[in-house]
């Protein structure tokens, strides 16, 4: 199929606009007898987001992909990644990568999963659909990989040098760009079929590889980390025009608002793309990103579901492995500065309120109070005097459940270290000097033992007396010398 027929059944032009068009692509003054690209690209995306009726809108689409592909199989280059038609606009190239990125989200788009049903997998029967759908789809975009990448017999030297020296914005300053932008898009399509799972078959992984393979070599990279890291070397020039630049941030940006707890498992694949995107990335590249890759994993990780839960801790164990220790610790320092210590929160006539800390020593006390495998229970354990250590006398607030807690795990042996019950015996011993009552004044101390004297009275009288004969058997070696006056002053007040 010729470029003209082709834009025909697009419904782009007249049939006179192309009476003159079947042998060349360019007229001989140099105009151009086709419809601007953006406005291809604008039809091409409406064709391909289904506006048919659900009987008509999967072969509306499937042919939209047909067409998707042989538009960037047939079409001259000079044309395909033309900037004429929106010259005059204050930025022409951002305009064409808008247009180029929406086409490639709607072709991704029609081979997406399915939405998963609250905490269910993905409906019945529509899992045997997807396989059939993403083959096409990835034909198609590695047509138009093939387009943005060097020519044939051009290798990595090439493409970069092209990167590094191509100025103005004719269609050699566009294509890295529009390859940096539709990156991210190609590589969390072609990952989230190219593992065995129930949406794909050999078929379609198959498809998934060579799409993979196809960006790999469109960007110059040597592989798919180099793809997700890049390197010092491409970040001058390269990074300028966007050719053999990193893609992993944006695959998390392709990510971001699925990686969230309540839509986390809406997507059965999301979770696949974001832990085969991590685990391919290594120090140090992986530093500058921990803040967007940690939530999802500590989510994961958290998850009732052991597969999940399982993926979680392999994530959380590459970050470890693949951040510096130096890092981490600024990490740790970081965290005292931007979230105060409770005891200092404030000035000390001021009561002291409940901050986060707070709930992370309930979320700590309900996970060690429910917990019955001796690992995590040493874990806990040992965590938990750091912790009152940093409460200091907010710790009061959570006493009784404190004590309940070390008291249980205290009962329980732990051999041969014993080391659940020694780290419980750390945290009473840091326990009880934040947490032992204080009192300001002399004045204060007369006001309370004159109260509690009275309230012995009151008891003793409702109890008939029966709160006297219990205080006579208080040892008074063990008793100090004011609890012994108070103790008096009840027996004395009880006989007159």
């Amino acid at each position: 199929m010729d470029l003209p027929l082709l834009l025909g059944r697009l419904r782009l032009s007249s049939s006179s606009s192309f009476s003159s068009a079947h042998t060349s692509h360019l007229h001989d003054d140099g105009d151009s007898p086709f419809p601007p690209i953006t406005e291809v690209l604008s039809q091409l995306q409406l064709k391909l987001s289904g506006t048919a009726q659900s009987d008509k809108r999967d072969s509306e689409v499937a042919v939209a992909i047909g067409q998707a592909e042989q538009l960037f199989e047939i079409a001259d280059s000079d044309w395909l990644f033309s900037l004429d038609d929106v010259c005059d606009r204050p930025s022409p190239t951002s305009v064409l990568v808008k247009a180029y990125v929406g086409v490639v989200r709607a072709l991704t788009h029609a081979a997406s999963l399915p939405t998963c049903e609250g905490d269910g997998g993905p409906p019945d029967g529509l899992d045997r659909e997807v396989p059939a759908r993403s083959g096409p789809v990835c034909s198609a975009l590695c047509r138009l990989l093939g387009r943005l990448g060097p020519a044939k017999g051009e290798g990595r030297e090439a493409a970069l040098h092209e990167a590094s020296h191509t100025t103005g914005e004719g269609p050699g300053a566009a294509t890295p760009l529009l390859l940096a932008a539709v990156a991210p898009l190609c590589c969390v399509f072609s990952v989230t079929h190219l593992q065995e799972q129930p949406w794909t078959d050999a078929r379609s992984r198959e498809s998934a590889r060579r799409l993979l393979s196809s960006l790999v070599a469109a960007g110059g990279w040597r592989d798919v980390p180099h793809l997700l890291m890049g390197d010092e070397e491409s970040a001058g020039a390269e990074g300028r025009r966007g050719r053999g630049t990193a893609v992993f941030q944006g695959v998390l940006d392709v990510l971001q608002p699925n990686l969230t707890k309540d839509l986390l498992h809406q997507c059965a694949a999301v979770k696949l793309v974001f832990s085969w995107a991590l685990l391919q990335v290594s120090r140090p590249s992986l530093s500058q990103h921990l803040h967007r890759v940690t939530p999802p994993s500590l989510l994961l990780s958290d998850d009732y579901r052991p597969e999940n839960c399982i993926l979680g801790i392999r994530c959380l164990h590459h970050i470890v492995l693949q951040t510096s220790a130096a890092v981490l610790d600024c990490l740790l320092d970081l965290l005292l500065v931007l979230e105060k210590p409770p005891p200092v929160a404030g000035p000390q006539e001021v009561p002291r309120g409940p901050c986060r800390h707070d709930d992370v020593m309930r979320l700590l006390l309900t996970n060690m109070e429910m917990e019955h495998k001796v690992d995590l229970r040493r874990i806990y354990a040992a965590v938990l005097p750091k912790y009152i250590h940093r409460l200091g006398v907010c710790v009061c607030r959570h006493l009784q459940r404190v004590e309940r807690v070390l008291l249980s795990y205290l009962e329980v042996s732990d051999p041969p270290e014993e080391s659940s019950r020694s780290s419980s015996l750390d945290a009473l011993e840091t326990l009880l000097p934040v947490a032992w009552p204080r009192l300001l004044c002399a004045p204060v101390k007369e006001k309370l033992t004159n109260q509690t004297s009275r309230c012995l009275t009151l008891l003793n009288h409702c109890s008939n007396g029966r709160v006297q004969a219990l205080l006579q058997l208080v040892d008074s070696s063990c008793a100090s010398a004011p609890v012994l006056r108070c103790l008096e002053t009840v027996t004395m007040a009880t006989e007159r």
